[in-house]
Protein backbone atom coordinates (compact mmCIF):
# COMPACT_ATOMS: atom_id res chain seq x y z
CA UNK A 1 0.00 0.00 0.00
CA UNK A 2 2.82 2.37 0.91
CA UNK A 3 4.65 1.91 -2.39
CA UNK A 4 1.43 2.22 -4.39
CA UNK A 5 0.47 5.49 -2.72
CA UNK A 6 3.97 6.89 -3.32
CA UNK A 7 3.51 6.22 -7.02
CA UNK A 8 0.01 7.74 -6.99
CA UNK A 9 1.32 10.84 -5.22
CA UNK A 10 4.26 11.22 -7.63
CA UNK A 11 1.98 10.83 -10.65
CA UNK A 12 -0.51 13.38 -9.30
CA UNK A 13 2.32 15.75 -8.39
CA UNK A 14 3.96 15.54 -11.82
CA UNK A 15 0.67 15.93 -13.70
CA UNK A 16 -0.49 18.85 -11.56
CA UNK A 17 2.85 20.66 -11.81
CA UNK A 18 3.08 20.14 -15.55
CA UNK A 19 -0.51 21.22 -16.11
CA UNK A 20 -0.11 24.38 -14.03
CA UNK A 21 3.05 25.35 -15.90
CA UNK A 22 1.32 24.63 -19.23
CA UNK A 23 -1.67 26.78 -18.22
CA UNK A 24 0.69 29.63 -17.34
CA UNK A 25 2.47 29.31 -20.68
CA UNK A 26 -0.90 29.36 -22.48
CA UNK A 27 -1.82 32.54 -20.60
CA UNK A 28 1.43 34.24 -21.58
CA UNK A 29 1.11 33.27 -25.26
CA UNK A 30 -2.55 34.27 -25.45
CA UNK A 31 -2.05 37.65 -23.79
CA UNK A 32 0.96 38.45 -25.98
CA UNK A 33 -0.91 37.40 -29.12
CA UNK A 34 -3.64 39.96 -28.36
CA UNK A 35 -1.34 42.71 -27.14
CA UNK A 36 -1.26 44.69 -30.38
CA UNK A 37 -4.92 45.74 -30.42
CA UNK A 38 -7.58 46.63 -27.88
CA UNK A 39 -10.56 44.23 -28.09
CA UNK A 40 -13.32 45.73 -30.26
CA UNK A 41 -15.75 46.16 -27.39
CA UNK A 42 -13.25 48.31 -25.51
CA UNK A 43 -11.58 50.20 -28.37
CA UNK A 44 -13.34 53.46 -27.52
CA UNK A 45 -13.00 53.05 -23.76
CA UNK A 46 -9.39 51.96 -23.12
CA UNK A 47 -6.27 53.39 -24.84
CA UNK A 48 -3.91 51.01 -26.58
CA UNK A 49 -1.11 51.99 -24.18
CA UNK A 50 -3.23 50.95 -21.18
CA UNK A 51 -4.14 47.65 -22.87
CA UNK A 52 -0.48 46.92 -23.57
CA UNK A 53 0.49 47.84 -20.00
CA UNK A 54 -2.08 45.31 -18.74
CA UNK A 55 -0.66 42.67 -21.07
CA UNK A 56 2.92 43.25 -19.90
CA UNK A 57 1.83 43.31 -16.26
CA UNK A 58 -0.04 40.02 -16.67
CA UNK A 59 2.92 38.38 -18.37
CA UNK A 60 5.33 39.51 -15.64
CA UNK A 61 3.04 38.24 -12.88
CA UNK A 62 2.49 34.93 -14.65
CA UNK A 63 6.22 34.41 -15.22
CA UNK A 64 7.07 34.85 -11.54
CA UNK A 65 4.13 32.61 -10.65
CA UNK A 66 5.66 29.90 -12.85
CA UNK A 67 8.96 30.10 -10.99
CA UNK A 68 7.16 30.09 -7.62
CA UNK A 69 5.16 27.03 -8.69
CA UNK A 70 8.36 25.11 -9.46
CA UNK A 71 10.05 26.18 -6.20
CA UNK A 72 6.98 25.30 -4.15
CA UNK A 73 6.87 21.92 -5.86
CA UNK A 74 10.50 21.22 -5.05
CA UNK A 75 9.89 22.30 -1.45
CA UNK A 76 6.96 19.86 -1.23
CA UNK A 77 9.11 17.00 -2.53
CA UNK A 78 11.91 17.94 -0.14
CA UNK A 79 9.58 17.83 2.84
CA UNK A 80 7.89 14.59 1.85
CA UNK A 81 9.84 12.08 -0.23
CA UNK A 82 13.07 13.98 0.42
CA UNK A 83 12.74 13.31 4.15
CA UNK A 84 12.61 16.94 5.30
CA UNK A 85 9.60 16.47 7.55
CA UNK A 86 11.06 13.24 8.92
CA UNK A 87 14.31 15.07 9.75
CA UNK A 88 12.43 17.86 11.55
CA UNK A 89 10.39 15.21 13.34
CA UNK A 90 13.57 13.55 14.60
CA UNK A 91 15.14 16.88 15.57
CA UNK A 92 12.22 18.07 17.71
CA UNK A 93 11.41 14.61 19.13
CA UNK A 94 14.81 14.62 20.82
CA UNK A 95 14.06 17.93 22.53
CA UNK A 96 10.32 18.21 23.12
CA UNK A 97 7.26 16.06 23.52
CA UNK A 98 3.47 16.37 23.65
CA UNK A 99 1.86 19.59 22.51
CA UNK A 100 5.16 21.50 22.61
CA UNK A 101 6.59 19.05 20.06
CA UNK A 102 3.56 19.53 17.79
CA UNK A 103 3.74 23.31 17.96
CA UNK A 104 7.48 23.32 17.22
CA UNK A 105 7.09 20.99 14.26
CA UNK A 106 4.21 22.93 12.69
CA UNK A 107 5.85 26.32 13.21
CA UNK A 108 9.08 24.99 11.70
CA UNK A 109 7.23 24.18 8.49
CA UNK A 110 5.46 27.56 8.52
CA UNK A 111 8.74 29.44 8.99
CA UNK A 112 10.48 27.52 6.21
CA UNK A 113 7.55 28.14 3.87
CA UNK A 114 7.59 31.87 4.68
CA UNK A 115 11.34 32.11 4.06
CA UNK A 116 10.95 30.44 0.68
CA UNK A 117 8.10 32.78 -0.28
CA UNK A 118 9.90 35.92 0.91
CA UNK A 119 12.08 36.50 -2.21
CA UNK A 120 9.01 36.14 -4.42
CA UNK A 121 7.01 38.57 -2.28
CA UNK A 122 9.85 41.10 -2.46
CA UNK A 123 10.19 40.66 -6.22
CA UNK A 124 6.46 41.02 -6.83
CA UNK A 125 6.22 44.14 -4.70
CA UNK A 126 9.42 46.01 -5.47
CA UNK A 127 10.11 44.86 -9.03
CA UNK A 128 6.86 43.95 -10.79
CA UNK A 129 4.51 46.34 -8.98
CA UNK A 130 7.11 49.11 -9.13
CA UNK A 131 7.89 48.49 -12.81
CA UNK A 132 4.24 48.99 -13.71
CA UNK A 133 3.69 51.98 -11.46
CA UNK A 134 1.59 50.38 -8.73
CA UNK A 135 3.96 50.11 -5.78
CA UNK A 136 3.80 52.76 -3.08
CA UNK A 137 5.14 50.59 -0.28
CA UNK A 138 8.51 51.30 1.29
CA UNK A 139 10.85 48.54 2.41
CA UNK A 140 10.29 49.65 6.00
CA UNK A 141 6.52 49.29 5.64
CA UNK A 142 6.97 45.86 4.01
CA UNK A 143 9.14 44.68 6.91
CA UNK A 144 6.72 46.19 9.43
CA UNK A 145 3.80 44.33 7.85
CA UNK A 146 5.79 41.11 7.86
CA UNK A 147 6.66 41.48 11.56
CA UNK A 148 3.03 42.24 12.45
CA UNK A 149 1.88 39.18 10.51
CA UNK A 150 4.45 37.04 12.31
CA UNK A 151 3.34 38.37 15.69
CA UNK A 152 -0.31 37.72 14.84
CA UNK A 153 0.66 34.25 13.68
CA UNK A 154 2.11 33.55 17.11
CA UNK A 155 -0.57 35.24 19.21
CA UNK A 156 -3.49 33.77 17.26
CA UNK A 157 -2.00 30.79 15.48
CA UNK A 158 -0.27 29.18 18.46
CA UNK A 159 -3.42 28.90 20.66
CA UNK A 160 -5.45 27.65 17.69
CA UNK A 161 -2.88 24.98 16.81
CA UNK A 162 -2.61 23.97 20.46
CA UNK A 163 -6.38 23.59 20.67
CA UNK A 164 -6.49 21.52 17.47
CA UNK A 165 -3.66 19.24 18.60
CA UNK A 166 -5.25 18.80 22.02
CA UNK A 167 -8.61 17.88 20.46
CA UNK A 168 -6.91 15.43 18.10
CA UNK A 169 -5.15 13.73 21.00
CA UNK A 170 -8.00 13.80 23.52
CA UNK A 171 -11.34 13.28 21.76
CA UNK A 172 -10.96 9.72 20.55
CA UNK A 173 -11.78 8.49 17.06
CA UNK A 174 -14.31 11.30 16.53
CA UNK A 175 -11.68 14.01 17.11
CA UNK A 176 -12.17 15.27 13.53
CA UNK A 177 -15.75 16.31 14.32
CA UNK A 178 -14.71 18.26 17.42
CA UNK A 179 -11.87 19.93 15.51
CA UNK A 180 -14.38 20.88 12.83
CA UNK A 181 -16.71 22.49 15.39
CA UNK A 182 -13.80 24.42 16.86
CA UNK A 183 -12.60 25.49 13.41
CA UNK A 184 -16.05 26.76 12.43
CA UNK A 185 -16.38 28.72 15.68
CA UNK A 186 -12.91 30.21 15.26
CA UNK A 187 -13.61 31.36 11.69
CA UNK A 188 -16.88 32.99 12.72
CA UNK A 189 -15.07 34.74 15.56
CA UNK A 190 -12.40 36.04 13.17
CA UNK A 191 -15.07 37.37 10.82
CA UNK A 192 -16.54 39.31 13.73
CA UNK A 193 -13.34 40.72 15.27
CA UNK A 194 -11.25 41.28 12.11
CA UNK A 195 -12.55 44.76 11.21
CA UNK A 196 -12.16 46.08 14.78
CA UNK A 197 -8.96 44.50 16.05
CA UNK A 198 -6.90 43.12 13.17
CA UNK A 199 -7.40 45.26 10.04
CA UNK A 200 -6.48 48.53 11.85
CA UNK A 201 -3.06 47.06 12.63
CA UNK A 202 -2.19 47.37 8.94
CA UNK A 203 -4.28 50.26 7.66
CA UNK A 204 -5.93 53.44 8.86
CA UNK A 205 -9.74 53.51 8.64
CA UNK A 206 -11.56 56.81 8.92
CA UNK A 207 -15.32 57.37 8.74
CA UNK A 208 -16.46 58.66 5.37
CA UNK A 209 -16.90 62.42 5.45
CA UNK A 210 -20.35 63.93 5.18
CA UNK A 211 -21.25 65.08 1.71
CA UNK A 212 -22.85 64.04 -1.57
CA UNK A 213 -21.06 60.71 -1.72
CA UNK A 214 -22.08 59.63 1.77
CA UNK A 215 -25.66 60.82 1.19
CA UNK A 216 -25.92 58.79 -2.03
CA UNK A 217 -24.51 55.69 -0.35
CA UNK A 218 -26.84 55.94 2.63
CA UNK A 219 -29.82 56.33 0.27
CA UNK A 220 -28.70 53.22 -1.62
CA UNK A 221 -28.34 51.26 1.62
CA UNK A 222 -31.84 52.32 2.65
CA UNK A 223 -33.29 51.23 -0.72
CA UNK A 224 -31.59 47.87 -0.43
CA UNK A 225 -32.51 47.37 3.24
CA UNK A 226 -28.91 47.00 4.33
CA UNK A 227 -27.65 47.96 7.76
CA UNK A 228 -23.97 48.51 8.36
CA UNK A 229 -21.85 49.50 11.31
CA UNK A 230 -20.33 52.37 9.36
CA UNK A 231 -18.84 53.61 6.10
CA UNK A 232 -15.04 53.81 6.15
CA UNK A 233 -12.22 54.96 3.89
CA UNK A 234 -8.99 52.95 3.99
CA UNK A 235 -5.55 54.33 3.17
CA UNK A 236 -4.85 51.75 0.48
CA UNK A 237 -2.64 54.29 -1.29
CA UNK A 238 0.07 53.72 1.35
CA UNK A 239 0.89 50.41 -0.32
CA UNK A 240 -0.51 50.46 -3.83
CA UNK A 241 -2.38 52.47 -6.43
CA UNK A 242 -4.83 49.59 -6.97
CA UNK A 243 -8.41 50.45 -6.00
CA UNK A 244 -11.14 48.36 -4.40
CA UNK A 245 -14.15 48.32 -2.08
CA UNK A 246 -15.38 45.52 0.17
CA UNK A 247 -17.60 44.43 3.02
CA UNK A 248 -16.04 43.14 6.20
CA UNK A 249 -17.37 41.87 9.48
CA UNK A 250 -20.24 39.60 10.39
CA UNK A 251 -23.75 40.02 11.78
CA UNK A 252 -24.28 43.47 13.27
CA UNK A 253 -20.56 44.19 12.90
CA UNK A 254 -20.61 44.64 9.10
CA UNK A 255 -18.63 47.55 7.69
CA UNK A 256 -18.33 48.98 4.21
CA UNK A 257 -14.77 49.94 3.28
CA UNK A 258 -13.60 51.99 0.29
CA UNK A 259 -9.97 52.31 -0.75
CA UNK A 260 -9.02 55.98 -0.97
CA UNK A 261 -7.64 55.21 -4.44
CA UNK A 262 -11.10 54.09 -5.56
CA UNK A 263 -12.81 57.23 -4.29
CA UNK A 264 -10.24 59.38 -6.05
CA UNK A 265 -10.77 57.68 -9.40
CA UNK A 266 -14.51 56.99 -9.80
CA UNK A 267 -17.41 59.41 -10.14
CA UNK A 268 -20.11 59.33 -7.41
CA UNK A 269 -22.58 57.42 -9.60
CA UNK A 270 -19.89 54.86 -10.44
CA UNK A 271 -18.96 54.37 -6.78
CA UNK A 272 -22.64 53.89 -6.00
CA UNK A 273 -22.83 51.19 -8.71
CA UNK A 274 -19.77 49.40 -7.33
CA UNK A 275 -21.30 49.42 -3.87
CA UNK A 276 -24.59 48.11 -5.29
CA UNK A 277 -22.61 45.18 -6.71
CA UNK A 278 -21.18 44.46 -3.26
CA UNK A 279 -24.67 44.75 -1.77
CA UNK A 280 -25.76 42.19 -4.35
CA UNK A 281 -23.40 39.68 -2.77
CA UNK A 282 -25.06 40.34 0.56
CA UNK A 283 -28.64 40.22 -0.75
CA UNK A 284 -28.05 37.01 -2.70
CA UNK A 285 -26.47 35.47 0.41
CA UNK A 286 -23.20 34.76 -1.37
CA UNK A 287 -21.09 35.26 1.74
CA UNK A 288 -23.27 32.86 3.71
CA UNK A 289 -23.20 30.31 0.88
CA UNK A 290 -19.41 30.49 0.70
CA UNK A 291 -19.08 30.07 4.44
CA UNK A 292 -21.36 27.02 4.34
CA UNK A 293 -19.40 25.58 1.41
CA UNK A 294 -16.10 26.18 3.22
CA UNK A 295 -17.40 24.51 6.37
CA UNK A 296 -18.75 21.54 4.40
CA UNK A 297 -15.43 21.04 2.61
CA UNK A 298 -13.46 21.36 5.84
CA UNK A 299 -15.68 18.71 7.43
CA UNK A 300 -15.01 16.35 4.54
CA UNK A 301 -11.26 16.93 4.63
CA UNK A 302 -11.05 16.48 8.40
CA UNK A 303 -13.05 13.25 8.16
CA UNK A 304 -10.63 12.00 5.50
CA UNK A 305 -7.67 12.95 7.68
CA UNK A 306 -9.33 10.99 10.49
CA UNK A 307 -9.23 7.88 8.31
CA UNK A 308 -5.58 8.36 7.35
CA UNK A 309 -3.91 9.62 10.50
CA UNK A 310 -3.42 6.20 12.10
CA UNK A 311 -2.42 4.43 8.87
CA UNK A 312 1.35 3.69 8.90
CA UNK A 313 1.43 3.44 5.08
CA UNK A 314 0.34 7.08 4.81
CA UNK A 315 3.52 8.23 6.59
CA UNK A 316 5.94 5.78 5.03
CA UNK A 317 4.61 6.57 1.55
CA UNK A 318 5.31 10.27 2.05
CA UNK A 319 8.79 10.33 3.50
CA UNK A 320 8.71 8.24 6.64
CA UNK A 321 7.82 10.72 9.37
CA UNK A 322 6.80 9.11 12.65
CA UNK A 323 3.00 8.68 12.83
CA UNK A 324 1.41 11.32 15.07
CA UNK A 325 -1.14 14.10 15.23
CA UNK A 326 1.11 16.98 14.17
CA UNK A 327 2.90 14.90 11.54
CA UNK A 328 -0.38 13.66 10.07
CA UNK A 329 -1.86 17.16 10.02
CA UNK A 330 1.18 18.56 8.22
CA UNK A 331 1.43 15.76 5.66
CA UNK A 332 -2.25 15.84 4.85
CA UNK A 333 -2.43 19.56 4.15
CA UNK A 334 0.85 19.45 2.22
CA UNK A 335 -0.39 16.86 -0.26
CA UNK A 336 -4.12 17.67 -0.51
CA UNK A 337 -3.60 20.55 -3.01
CA UNK A 338 -1.91 18.13 -5.39
CA UNK A 339 -5.11 16.09 -5.63
CA UNK A 340 -7.67 18.92 -5.45
CA UNK A 341 -6.29 21.23 -8.16
CA UNK A 342 -8.34 19.56 -10.95
CA UNK A 343 -11.49 20.69 -9.12
CA UNK A 344 -10.49 24.37 -9.20
CA UNK A 345 -12.86 25.18 -12.10
CA UNK A 346 -15.83 24.16 -9.94
CA UNK A 347 -15.02 26.78 -7.30
CA UNK A 348 -14.22 29.36 -9.99
CA UNK A 349 -17.55 28.65 -11.70
CA UNK A 350 -19.44 29.18 -8.43
CA UNK A 351 -17.60 32.44 -7.80
CA UNK A 352 -18.29 33.68 -11.35
CA UNK A 353 -21.97 32.86 -10.98
CA UNK A 354 -22.05 34.97 -7.84
CA UNK A 355 -20.36 37.85 -9.68
CA UNK A 356 -22.97 37.75 -12.44
CA UNK A 357 -25.76 37.73 -9.86
CA UNK A 358 -24.22 40.67 -8.01
CA UNK A 359 -23.87 42.59 -11.29
CA UNK A 360 -27.54 41.92 -12.09
CA UNK A 361 -28.53 43.18 -8.64
CA UNK A 362 -26.48 46.33 -9.14
CA UNK A 363 -28.19 46.92 -12.50
CA UNK A 364 -31.57 46.73 -10.74
CA UNK A 365 -30.71 49.42 -8.20
CA UNK A 366 -28.35 51.69 -10.16
CA UNK A 367 -27.74 52.43 -13.82
CA UNK A 368 -26.01 49.49 -15.52
CA UNK A 369 -23.89 51.90 -17.57
CA UNK A 370 -22.50 53.41 -14.37
CA UNK A 371 -21.25 49.99 -13.33
CA UNK A 372 -19.86 49.39 -16.82
CA UNK A 373 -17.92 52.67 -16.69
CA UNK A 374 -16.65 51.83 -13.20
CA UNK A 375 -15.52 48.36 -14.28
CA UNK A 376 -13.72 49.72 -17.34
CA UNK A 377 -11.85 52.21 -15.15
CA UNK A 378 -10.99 49.53 -12.60
CA UNK A 379 -9.76 47.13 -15.28
CA UNK A 380 -7.61 49.93 -16.70
CA UNK A 381 -6.31 51.22 -13.37
CA UNK A 382 -5.52 47.74 -12.02
CA UNK A 383 -4.00 46.63 -15.36
CA UNK A 384 -6.27 43.61 -15.53
CA UNK A 385 -5.92 41.97 -18.92
CA UNK A 386 -8.95 42.10 -21.21
CA UNK A 387 -7.75 39.03 -23.11
CA UNK A 388 -7.03 36.18 -20.66
CA UNK A 389 -6.57 32.68 -21.97
CA UNK A 390 -9.98 30.99 -21.55
CA UNK A 391 -8.62 27.77 -20.05
CA UNK A 392 -6.27 29.56 -17.65
CA UNK A 393 -9.15 31.82 -16.64
CA UNK A 394 -11.37 28.78 -16.06
CA UNK A 395 -8.95 27.47 -13.42
CA UNK A 396 -7.76 30.66 -11.76
CA UNK A 397 -10.15 33.58 -12.21
CA UNK A 398 -12.85 34.11 -9.61
CA UNK A 399 -14.36 36.92 -11.73
CA UNK A 400 -15.72 36.52 -15.27
CA UNK A 401 -13.64 37.90 -18.16
CA UNK A 402 -14.23 41.61 -18.68
CA UNK A 403 -15.82 41.26 -22.11
CA UNK A 404 -18.35 38.67 -20.94
CA UNK A 405 -19.21 40.55 -17.79
CA UNK A 406 -19.74 43.89 -19.50
CA UNK A 407 -21.68 42.30 -22.37
CA UNK A 408 -24.14 40.87 -19.86
CA UNK A 409 -24.55 44.22 -18.20
CA UNK A 410 -25.25 45.80 -21.54
CA UNK A 411 -27.85 43.18 -22.33
CA UNK A 412 -25.79 41.15 -24.81
CA UNK A 413 -25.33 37.41 -24.56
Amino acid sequence: MSHSFTLVFLAAFALTLAFRLWLAERQIRHVRAHRAAVPSGFAEKIPLAAHQKAADYTVDRTRIAQVATVVDGLFLLALTLGGGLAALDTFWAGRLDGLAFGIALIFSIMILSSLIDLPFALYRQFVIEARHGFNRMTLGLFIGDMLKQALLGVLIGAPVILAVLWLMASMGSAWWFWVWLFWCAFNLLILFVYPIWIAPLFNKFVPMADGEMKTRIEALLARCGFRSNGLFVMDGSRRSSHGNAYFTGFGNNKRIVFFDTLLGRLAPAEIEAVLAHELGHFRRRHVLKRIVAMFALSLGFLWLLGQLINAPWFYSALGGATPGTAQGLILFFLVVPVFTFPFSPLMSALSRRHEFEADAYAAEHTAAEDLVRALVKLYEDNAATLTPDPLHSLFYDSHPPAAVRIARLQGSH
